[in-house]
């Protein structure tokens, strides 16, 4: 007993330094991309007077999840900053993905040590690797829901396999409580390991019973409104005709692969590897089906806000799960020069990717750190000397202007502004009663590289705007009291 306790404290002290390893590859950005949506939740909790104007576009995804209330808790009760405590919640999601991994590839691979490990790591290495054309990565650089049902998923799936039903149930309800969508693929997964098991004879025919079973609820499918249709050319990502041919190969490419892998597994005996791979292929068929029948049809586009291929995610951890076990246990082994050779250009290749992704900021965004970006001095300084009831106006498109890495201004500055093309569409592409006054506002913006004085002094008149954002030089006849190489921040006359 003493050794086996042993055996899994260096495990955990390996995964911490993996976990350590993998932030610094990937790197950490706290207030990047979907933050923007996500954080200010958080933010309104715990300063309820943040916020009084484009408070829903944010709060129509809080409403329907514990993500916010569970880390402002954490953040009352340790008394830790802001950005302290998302950092320490970002680090633990990583580790507890890691170590979810390692628990799944030591019950897939039984008494293999290489196979186990090379599993992990190669989870590690690969963990902001696209997911075929979904917009999303296996983990993101900074905290989000996405990340914490990540790891209940693969927690819940491990314990289904083992038989711990309750255990596996306790996952799902978590992962169900910080994500309102994801988890309901876990469920998914976890109730046709179930089916399969018991009914195994059958599994071909749980593709087609799952195509039929969506049927009844097309004619439901909401119709799209003009707005809304504006709203969904902006997330191609929705439909799989909008992919691009090696985005659709690695929606259909995995469930080969599984088949594959699951002959591999009957070969040597493995008899839950195989069972896990039979699962994930039928798995990965059915939704595939179901995208199809809710994007080819337009009727339906509304319905395609489901996002059936986010099934991947989850499908995308197990496959590199179990692709670095076949690989630790035939090509790996115990030759260190061989795990060099594999994770060194691996991790250095993940490394430059990041940086090009975020060329003006800090590969780690360090709580205690001032940005190195200039768009973030700016919403810096806009959230220590500006009134909390401040609303700004900003291009719609800033997150992606060149040089701004995607950093969002309502998480980070902590104020108002009027709704952008980016990040707010994300909300009114799941809310489509969001649309119509989204689509105004944006509208009333555009287009911001013409704007005068007059035009900035309409938006005050209609929406209340008091302060604006723009790029160096800016325009001329504004209060600038902030500037810096980049941005300039004035107040509107």
């Amino acid at each position: 007993m003493s050794k086996i306790r042993s055996d899994r404290y260096k495990a955990l002290c390996f995964l911490l330094l993996l976990t350590a390893g993998a932030l610094l590859v990937h790197g950490y950005h706290p207030y990047a991309e979907d933050a923007e949506i996500y954080l200010p939740g958080v933010e309104k909790i715990l300063h309820p007077q943040l916020f009084p104007v484009g408070r829903e576009f944010f709060q129509s995804h809080a409403s329907l999840t514990l993500f916010p209330n569970l880390v402002a808790l954490s953040l009352r009760v340790t008394h830790l900053p802001l950005a302290a405590g998302i950092f320490l919640w970002h680090v633990a999601s990583i580790f507890l993905l890691l170590l979810a991994c390692w628990e799944l590839s030591g019950l897939l691979f039984p008494g293999r040590r290489s196979a186990r490990w090379c599993g992990v790591c190669l989870v590690a290495a690969l963990l902001t690797i696209p997911v075929a054309g979904t917009a999303l990565y296996l983990m993101d650089q900074y905290l989000n829901p996405r990340n914490l049902a990540a790891f209940a998923g693969i927690f819940a799936v491990t314990k289904t396999l083992e038989g711990k039903y309750a255990r596996a149930l306790f996952w799902l309800v978590f992962a169900a409580c910080v994500h309102p969508l994801m988890w309901v693929f876990t469920l998914s997964i976890c109730a046709l390991l179930l089916v399969m098991d018991r009914f195994e004879r059958r599994e071909n025919s749980l593709p087609l019973s799952g195509f039929v079973v969506l049927w009844p609820a097309i004619p439901l499918a909401p119709v799209s409104s003009p707005a809304y249709h504006e709203v969904a050319k902006l997330h191609g990502y929705f439909f799989i005709q909008s992919w691009k041919w090696y985005e659709v190969l690695g929606a259909v490419a995995p469930i080969g692969l599984f088949w594959w892998f699951a002959k591999l597994a009957r070969i040597r005996q493995w008899r839950l590897l195989e069972r896990a791979c039979r699962a994930f292929a039928v798995y990965g068929a059915i939704f595939l089906m179901i995208s199809l029948v809710v994007d080819l049809p337009a009727r339906f586009e509304a319905l395609a806000r489901l996002q059936p291929l986010r099934s991947l995610h989850l499908l995308y951890i197990v496959l590199f799960v179990v692709l670095g076990g076949f690989l630790g246990e035939y090509v790996l082994r115990d030759r260190v020069w061989r795990w060099l050779l594999l994770f060194v250009p691996l991790g250095l290749g993940m490394f430059w990717v990041q940086r090009s992704l975020f060329p003006a900021s800090a590969h780690v965004e360090w709580p205690a750190a001032a940005p190195r970006n200039p768009w973030a001095q700016a919403f810096v300084w806009i959230r220590e000397n500006t009134p909390e009831d401040a609303v700004f106006a900003l291009d719609p498109e800033y997150m992606h202007i060149a040089g701004e890495d995607e950093v969002g201004f309502r998480c980070l500055a902590q104020r108002s502004r009027l709704a952008d093309g980016v990040k707010d569409n994300g909300a009114v592409s799941m809310f489509p009663t969001l649309a119509e006054e989204w689509w105004a506002q944006v509208q009333a913006q555009t287009p911001w590289r013409n704007f005068h004085v007059e035009d900035f002094s309409r938006l005050k008149r209609t929406y209340g705007a008091s302060w604006v954002v723009m790029r160096q030089p800016g325009v001329s006849g504004l209060d600038c009291v902030y500037q810096n190489s980049a941005v300039r921040v004035c107040r509107i006359p």
